[in-house]
């Protein structure tokens, strides 16, 4: 009797143990299948569905496996979106539930994460600190696949403090493991901050090539990848090219940059376009400036020499590049910047001699018809 019993709450807790088991096995599925369909969202430009989607997964897996992998899936859309403070918040979540599987692989990607989130936040140092725990645990499987991504980091972090040897040194030893393992992505994420670090030290020729050689790869090989990516290469690819006075070449690569971070909601990156933008106008204007000196200069030339056709053309010339730059009052009609006056601009950003304003007012800009009340701040 007593044996059949115990039989008997043996078979029950196997049933019970069995139930459980496939109930936990059912989650992962359900969490692994949840977790693909964020993905499939994402990769088809619905972002803001598939964030939802791997939000419902995080509030209700109990997996912490499956947990650890939403987590990453958020890190790289936020990162992706320049949503860098949300970056960092998973990030930390992330590091939490790779010590509760107290396994070394999860903890070398948890860390790398919160490297790269303080990268981008410009937080270096946090960032060399975490990329050296990650490099102090080797042997996993996961760390010598991540050597690569985390000297990027780490040479990035370099860059930004100014530290110009060891950040090359970071570099050149990504630039390897890219090369060893085959991993175009790296490669090209290595060469637009190659790109960028020869424009620190004011070598141009090479701060186009190491973009140039990124936007190579992504049209080699970048077909299934992430569209930051190209607006990467043709960001770091403008700013070479206006440094080297290729402005044509510039604008279009800023154009083609801005183009996908408005689709992605990149504002960082919609933030350095739009400093590229603003210092390509700015070397425009310096050459344009340059023709109006000329002109100005020729015209008191021919006037003393009383060479009238010359003179006249200057003049013609001279006015048509004032007007091309607007560089004119927009109240009194007379040319800005042939000698000393005060300024003022409205906040159309349409600029004025200061006793135009006083003696006028400003009811209204007489350039674009924009109401304003006030002068600008600068």
């Amino acid at each position: 009797m007593l044996c059949s019993l115990r039989l008997f709450i043996f078979a029950a807790f196997r049933f019970l143990y069995m139930r459980l088991f496939n109930a936990w096995e059912m989650g992962q599925d359900q969490t692994k299948q949840q977790i693909e369909k964020g993905l499939h969202l994402y990769q088809s430009n619905q972002t803001e569905k598939a964030l939802q989607v791997w939000m419902r997964v995080l509030e209700k897996s109990a997996d912490p496996a499956g947990r650890f992998r939403v987590l990453g899936c958020l890190i790289t859309a936020h990162a992706e979106m320049g949503r860098y403070k949300d970056m960092l918040k998973f990030a930390v979540v992330q590091i939490d539930t790779a010590r509760e599987l107290e396994d070394p692989n999860y903890l070398t990607e948890g860390y790398l994460n919160l490297a790269r989130s303080n990268e981008k936040l410009c937080e270096f140092q946090k960032t060399i600190s975490y990329c050296k725990t990650c490099l102090n645990m080797q042997g996993t499987t996961v760390s010598l696949q991540l050597n690569g991504q985390v000297s990027l980091s780490m040479g990035n972090a370099f860059l930004g403090l100014s530290i110009f040897q060891k950040a090359l040194e970071c570099f050149e030893k990504a630039l390897r493991y890219a090369h060893n393992n085959d991993d175009k992505m790296l490669e090209c994420r290595v060469c637009c901050s190659l790109g960028n670090f020869y424009a620190q030290i004011k070598d141009y020729e090479k701060a186009l090539f190491f973009p140039c050689k990124a936007a190579e790869l992504v049209n080699d090989y970048g077909a299934g990848w992430s569209l930051k990516y190209r607006a990467m290469s043709q960001y770091h690819m403008a700013v070479a090219y206006r440094k080297l006075g290729r402005l044509a070449d510039a604008m279009d690569c800023c154009e083609e940059s801005m183009k996908i971070a408005l689709q992605h909601g990149d504002r960082p990156l919609q933030a350095l376009c739009l400093l590229c933008f603003a210092d390509i106008h700015l070397s425009r204007r310096d050459i344009q400036l340059g023709l109006l000196k000329l002109h100005c200069l020729c015209e008191r030339i021919y006037r003393t020499k009383g060479q009238q056709r010359e003179l006249r053309d200057h003049v013609v010339k001279f006015h048509e590049c004032v007007e091309e730059m607007e560089l004119y009052c927009g109240m009194c009609g007379e040319s800005i910047g042939e000698k000393n006056n005060q300024l003022q601009a409205l906040p159309c950003s349409h600029f004025f001699h200061l006793k135009c304003l006083q003696t006028n007012g400003t009811r209204g800009c007489p350039n674009c018809r924009r109401l304003s009340v006030k002068p600008g701040y600068v």
